[in-house]
């Protein structure tokens, strides 16, 4: 098993997750994060410190359609390992609907 991160988590980008993960799996794009499943040990301290609740095991309904995008995008953007402020807007956009197809950016984010 492991955790993925959904689209709750496009325009927000809450980062306290990162600085909890023992084995820095989460990778940065440039309005989310992705854990990668290949790096995951399945501890799950990451899940109760997002704010927005962006997280999910892989055994959750809600992860089928973002298992994938994890895996991808976790070898193409940067490590991420610690917290930074969230995005401008995040309180307003965290509960939006179809974030996904508004706002999804396949371009990497800055990274450590």
């Amino acid at each position: 098993m492991t955790f993925v991160v959904t689209d709750v988590c496009i325009k927000c980008k809450y980062t306290d997750c990162v600085e909890v993960c023992p084995v820095d799996c989460f990778y940065e794009g440039e309005n989310m994060l992705v854990i990668s499943p290949e790096e995951c040990i399945d501890c799950g301290v990451c899940e109760p410190e997002c704010p927005i609740e962006a997280i999910v095991p892989d055994t959750d309904s809600k992860a089928d359609a973002w298992l994938d995008l994890n895996r991808d995008y976790a070898e193409k953007w940067p490590n991420i390992t610690a917290s930074k402020a969230p995005m401008e807007g995040a309180d307003s956009l965290k509960d939006e609907k179809g974030k996904f197809d508004k706002y999804f950016s396949p371009e990497p984010g800055e990274g450590d």
